[in-house]
């Protein structure tokens, strides 16, 4: 009795089994494969920018791989803040990624209420890559190194003034940076964009400007301009012949890095497939040689690198817009 029971009983475990697995293959299979439908991929600042330009171009290449397009839209405003809300809000399901740059670590030191949390509300995917800043000056300056522009400082009643794209930008804060590490007074003058800044300073309106590495180049290289330092923690390729700006002030390094998030919440498999997607993207030849043409130094790194780089950013970040006094425009 007791032999035919227990053939009984795994008979009938058999069964349920069987028909567990059934019905696990029946779930999967009523699963719609990721993705099915377009992504949009936020920008938080206009079209036209270096942010916009290297979104667009990944853009491009994960549409032509993930069979889906992915399509940029561009929400602008409050410093970034607005987008960035808008991503923290949306559905995780990974139709909705949001492309960062430092803004997006400097908003909790520079805005009280932000209605979203850098670490808590996002999920990173990748970092892209950084890209450091030049510091130029005008020849009539006088100022050939940053030794010299320091001693220029430290002997002026006044203070020096810098293009700023406001104050509590990327340029903005490195320029703050630059002044209170080199215990000089620069006065950041506003503009409404780099390319106005750079024309009165290639008129000899205002004396200096840290900007873009790569659009700022070619007028080192022409002599219109001085090129003083770069921001990176060390000597960038593009410009091999010109020093980072912490190999007089150590400690010093500024650059500017993007990197790519979805919400929080995002089932790890969607966040592993657009990681593995935006990182075959970089490979391509062309991406990468206009990634590298635009100074970038490429990374693609792993979700948790991103997300330990974003922690230490914030800690960073609040750092230096403590010391500088730097407050939202």
């Amino acid at each position: 009795m007791m032999p035919r029971m227990l053939g009984r009983a795994a008979f009938a475990w058999v069964l349920i089994s069987a028909a567990m697995s059934v019905a696990a293959k029946a779930d999967t299979a009523a699963q719609p494969i990721y993705p099915n439908r377009p992504i949009k991929l936020i920008v938080t600042f206009p079209p036209g920018g270096g942010t916009d330009l290297i979104a667009r171009l990944l853009a491009q290449k994960m549409t032509d791989s993930i069979g889906q397009p992915v399509l940029v839209e561009n929400k602008g405003g409050a410093g970034g803040n607005i987008g960035t809300e808008y991503v923290a809000k949306s559905p995780a399901d990974g139709y909705t990624i949001l492309f960062v740059a430092p803004p997006f670590v400097m908003a909790p030191s520079l805005y009280p209420k932000l209605a979203f949390d850098p670490v808590k509300d996002f999920a990173p995917i990748t970092l892209i890559g950084s890209v450091p800043m030049m510091l130029v000056a005008n020849r009539s300056l006088g100022v050939h190194t940053l030794a010299e522009l320091i001693a220029l400082g430290k002997a002026k009643t006044d203070a020096l003034a810098a293009v700023s794209l406001g104050s509590a930008s990327t340029q903005g804060l490195a320029a703050a940076q630059f002044a209170s590490m080199a215990k000089i007074n620069i006065l950041l003058v506003p503009y409404k964009g780099s390319a106005p800044g750079m024309n009165d300073l290639l008129a000899g309106h205002i004396p200096l400007m840290f900007n873009a590495l790569p659009s700022t180049m070619p007028h080192a290289k022409s002599g219109e301009l001085i090129a003083l330092g770069v921001t990176g923690s060390k000597r960038s390729p593009l410009a091999p012949q010109v020093p980072a700006i912490g190999e007089v002030l150590p400690g010093y390094e500024i650059v500017t890095w993007y990197g790519i998030l979805a919400p929080a919440g995002t089932p790890q498999p969607i966040v592993q497939r657009l990681h593995e997607e935006l990182a075959r993207a970089g490979k391509l030849p062309d991406v990468k040689a206009k990634l590298l043409e635009l100074g970038m130094e490429l990374q693609f790194s792993r979700p948790e690198d991103f997300s330990a780089l974003i922690k230490s950013e914030l800690v960073k970040w609040a750092e230096v817009i403590r010391q500088t006094g730097v407050k939202a425009d």
